[in-house]
């Protein structure tokens, strides 16, 4: 493995390793409940979903939305669905607050709420090396 992951790498494992903060909290624990999801929305998408964060019907009804299945809670495919969504609709934000000129620009994005740049790598609290709840996938040895 490389010495050091690149930022895209480091952003995809945050991706996971917060999607398990709220997982293992209550019942299955590679899945979130809505609860879960409710609190992971609040908490850890304030500036992108600044209106519907504190609308729990809306909360319930993006949750019904990304739960395909219908079992009443997200697995992880069924929410990084969320997170692909987010990403484009931030992408097509980030092209319409560009400034003018020549070339590929881009402005804010939704993610450009009031706290600033985001933090660097490592810098967000969360260990690379998991969140200490020592849950493994299917017997593949590595925990989060």
């Amino acid at each position: 493995m490389a010495d050091q992951m690149s930022q895209m790498e480091c952003s995809i494992e945050a991706i996971i390793n917060i999607f398990h903060q709220y997982s293992v909290r209550l019942g299955h624990p590679d899945t979130l409940m809505q609860k879960e999801f409710k609190q992971l929305v609040q908490k850890e998408l304030p500036n992108f979903i600044k209106k519907q964060k504190k609308d729990e019907k809306v909360i319930n009804e993006i949750m019904e939305d990304l739960d395909t299945n219908q079992d009443k809670q997200l697995s992880f495919e069924e929410f990084i669905m969320l997170v692909a969504k987010l990403t484009v609709a931030s992408h097509e934000e980030m092209h319409k607050t560009a400034p003018p000129g020549d070339g590929h620009r881009h402005g804010p994005g939704f993610g450009q709420g009031g706290s600033g740049p985001c933090p660097s790598q490592g810098g967000h609290g969360h260990s690379h090396g998991g969140h200490g709840h020592g849950h493994s996938h299917g017997g593949h040895g590595h925990s989060h």
